[in-house]
């Protein structure tokens, strides 16, 4: 059986899978993904923010990460925790997003 570390682990690399297509970096190193959890019924509990409110792409990033949490055998629901604080900042990103955008 995984450890709830392990499973994040792996669950974060799944999300470097899912892509921002407005701006080509995947959510991890974006630093939307706050938290992600497993509960005892196989309820994946993924805690995360947007760039903006409102962001267009609220759907079709759920999706994905939905679909990405699918092939693992312990997921049975997903449940998507969209919170604004604390809020998305540039500083939440990775180095190598901030380099790839051009931000220094």
């Amino acid at each position: 059986m995984s450890t709830s570390a392990d499973f994040k682990e792996r669950a974060l690399a799944a999300f470097e899978n899912v892509i921002d297509p407005e701006l080509g970096i995947d959510i991890v190193n974006l630093g939307l993904i706050y938290n992600v959890e497993l509960g005892d019924e196989g309820t994946c509990k993924v805690t995360m923010t947007l760039t903006i409110a409102r962001c267009p792409l609220t759907d079709h990033l759920n999706d994905a990460i939905t679909e990405e949490l699918s092939g693992f055998d312990e997921v049975k629901n997903v449940d998507i925790n969209l919170v604004w604080e604390p809020a998305w900042s540039i500083e939440k990103m990775s180095r190598e997003a901030r380099m790839e955008l051009g931000i220094h």
